[in-house]
């Protein structure tokens, strides 16, 4: 049997209020060239269709129709919902689009998914576990406990549903797993919603060993394989959704397995989205503009570091912004600004007022406009917020 395993579309995310509507397009285009080129038998779609409770009506239309699309022919697709989607809107039209072969799983059960391939006859059992919340356990995990506790707590309830939803596995049919968790020993990005506190709701990878041959994830956007019993997979996201994914290679993952026998898998590389690339220019706005000219880059979305010897003004950054509707982000870096602010812990004077300081020191005395101040402060609370060199969560 020919499997495909994705997940965490995150249809109706924007990126900085940048619609990613058109790629997400794009990828179902190519996602249907895919499983029709590679004969695929079945498709697992492993959470977070949507990126929020509540997603644009377009995100809808986009996903029944990817569904539509998919099924044509006789081939099964399920989907579990993730952290960012509302359970009962994903399983809401469940009773219409059974027939079509699409199996949509809101909220966590002890029954699995049969499906039968077309093609090759054989039977797949699915322990099919969405996105497993303390509320959707049903069971009070937090308490008094401590972090450890919980965490083990957690992932022994995880596990229970696992060995509950394989006890239907058998040595004639293939068998499979798919859940939308952080496992321990994944690799995070900063666009992945937490759905742990402190770390507290990671999964063992051992609370995954219900016999399923293969075990597609869903949660972390990076492409991985998770230590365990048989394989286990996260798929990563088709598309880039922040910086901290900037230059990751996007995939989708194609498992053949037979009942009995050992997966093997290949990552199918994505042409699809623009890529997120981060600049970091030395030589002033002059570099800058020579990058511009010379279409570096010409069709991604920009992460711009820049440094400066004079201050910015709003005339420089709106022009920038002009030059390249691509650029997202634009963060000037002065030598002497770096060294006074790491002495703003020992001082008491608010930021914005150091700025203001150097701003005028800079230009001779002129005033700051109260907008660059602003500016300054959410490139400043934006620069807090970045993880540390090395890090991704």
């Amino acid at each position: 049997m020919r499997i495909l395993h994705t997940g965490d579309w995150h249809l109706g995310r924007t990126l900085e209020g940048r619609s990613r509507q058109k790629e997400q397009e794009q990828f179902i285009d190519e996602l249907v060239e895919i499983v029709d080129f590679h004969k695929v038998d079945l498709i697992l779609m492993a959470g977070d269709v949507y990126d929020s409770v509540n997603p644009p009506a377009a995100s809808e239309q986009l996903f029944y129709e990817a569904a539509a699309r998919l099924t044509s022919g006789g081939r099964p697709l399920v989907v579990i919902a993730g952290n960012h989607d509302q359970p009962e809107r994903v399983s809401s039209v469940s009773p219409l689009v059974l027939r079509q072969g699409i199996t949509l799983v809101g909220l966590p059960t002890s029954e699995p998914v049969t499906i039968h391939a077309a093609r090759t006859g054989e039977i797949a059992k699915i322990a099919a576990l969405p996105y497993p919340s303390e509320a959707r356990l049903g069971e009070l995990l937090a308490g008094d406990s401590g972090e450890e506790e919980l965490r083990l707590a957690y992932s022994a309830r995880v596990g229970k549903l696992m060995q509950l939803l394989g006890r239907e596995f058998t040595p004639k049919t293939v068998n499979l797993a798919m859940s939308h968790i952080y496992v321990l020993g994944g690799v995070e990005s900063d666009s992945e919603r937490p759905i742990q506190v402190g770390g507290a709701y990671t999964v063992d990878p051992s609370a995954l060993a219900c016999g399923a041959q293969y075990t597609a994830l869903g949660h972390l956007h990076r492409a991985q394989r998770v230590k365990g019993e048989g394989m286990i997979r996260y798929s990563g996201s088709p598309l880039a959704y922040s910086f901290s994914e900037a230059g990751q290679a996007k995939s989708v993952t194609l498992i053949d397995v037979a009942p009995g026998g050992e997966p093997t898998f290949e990552e199918i590389y994505l042409r699809c989205g623009r890529p997120l690339v981060r600049w970091s220019s030395t030589g002033g706005l002059q570099e800058v503009y020579t990058w511009l000219d010379e279409g570096r880059d010409a069709s991604a979305f920009i992460d711009l570091e820049i440094r400066l010897s004079e201050a910015m003004s709003m005339n420089d950054i709106q022009r920038l912004r002009k030059s390249r509707e691509g650029i997202i982000h634009i963060r000037p870096i002065y030598p002497q600004m770096e060294m006074e602010l790491e002495q703003i812990s020992r001082s008491r004077m608010p930021v914005q007022e150091l700025f203001r300081k150097f701003y005028q020191r800079q230009t001779g005395g002129a005033e700051p406009e109260d907008s660059l101040i602003e500016l300054f402060l959410q490139l400043t609370e934006e620069e807090r917020r970045q993880p540390e060199e090395g890090e991704e969560n």
